[in-house]
């Protein structure tokens, strides 16, 4: 199968392409001039992509987006967030669409489409909620509808759990310094996943061509005061002391504060589940472990990975 993807050198997407290109030819768009012949220049912002577009590819698959934590959510950051999803998508959707060859799109979403569902279980069958978040991912998604010869997918990602970025890339650092604590009560639920399993569910997706929100999350949902402690046991770190909110929502502004780290969606994967998908890391303290098992030798060589990682000039989605 030959496969386009965006995003394909970012965090997630490496490592998606990584998986792919043993069994598939990869394609991957980029937005500067191409170095190699597996690279294709498309400009999403005048909704071209050069070359063949996609008539030439059997699917698609979209990681484009900027990042929601990445700056206070100011009326232009909020314009950036939508514009790098929506224009993007729909600009890959068009040509998937006009495409005799390409018959699957699978499309960066995230588990924010729930909104704050409190201590609720949400699945794909439940509607979208309330809230800036929840807006952008249902904007998001409409920008790739079901089309006639075209199978759209919406990768509804949770919290990814890698070591070189993301989440808990940014907490890590905090938490080794003895800094880590609970988030205002802590009871708010994080559905997470790790990266090794998002990689193995969207392959899951593909190759078993499932239509329609999928939910790329552990069947294991934490609240942020589990998540906290088994952060802090891991790491052999303290992590009694709550954060200071008011702290925190100066520094990262108080509508971030409240989507990103307050608000709670305890999702469940019931379409991949009822696929029969089965998790390497179904359990939140095995996911971390397998991360950071080896000790302090293993974080040292971990460091020079980490300054080896060249930052992806192309935009990738976050959750």
């Amino acid at each position: 199968m030959r496969i386009a993807v965006s995003g394909a050198s970012g965090l997630l997407g490496s490592a998606l392409v990584g998986a792919l290109e043993p069994a598939h030819e990869v394609v991957r768009l980029v937005r500067r001039a191409p170095t190699s012949y597996v690279e294709r220049r498309w400009d999403p912002s005048r909704g071209i992509i050069e070359g063949q577009g996609l008539a030439d590819v059997d699917a698609v698959i979209n990681l484009s987006g900027a990042g929601l934590a990445d700056a206070r959510l100011t009326p232009a950051r909020k314009h950036l967030l939508l514009e790098s999803r929506v224009r993007p998508t729909a600009t890959l959707h068009r040509y998937a669409a006009e495409s005799e060859r390409c018959t699957a799109m699978l499309s960066a979403s995230a588990v924010g489409y729930y909104g704050n569902t409190g201590d609720e279980v949400v699945d794909e069958s439940d509607a979208n909620g309330r809230g800036f978040l929840a807006g952008l991912v249902t904007q998001w998604e409409g920008s790739a509808p079901q089309a006639e010869g075209l199978q759209v997918s919406w990768l509804r990602t949770g919290q990814v759990l890698t070591r070189r970025g993301g989440v808990l890339g940014k907490q890590a650092p905090l938490f080794r310094m003895g800094l880590g604590g609970i988030i205002g009560d802590g009871q708010q639920w994080i559905s997470w996943i790790s990266c090794d399993d998002w990689v193995r569910a969207v392959r899951c997706v593909l190759e078993r061509g499932i239509v329609g929100p999928v939910n790329l999350v552990s069947p294991n949902p934490v609240t942020n005061e589990d998540f906290t402690e088994r952060l802090g046991h891991v790491l052999r770190r303290p992590t009694r002391v709550p954060l200071p909110l008011p702290l925190v929502r100066r520094v990262l502004g108080h509508e971030l504060v409240n989507e990103a780290l307050l608000f709670s969606t305890r999702a469940v994967p019931r379409v991949l589940e009822d696929e029969g998908f089965v998790f390497d890391h179904p359990d939140l303290g095995v996911a971390l472990r397998a991360l950071y098992r080896s000790g302090r030798h293993r974080r040292d060589r971990e460091k020079t990975d980490e300054d080896s990682v060249v930052t992806d000039p192309e935009v990738e989605a976050s959750p």
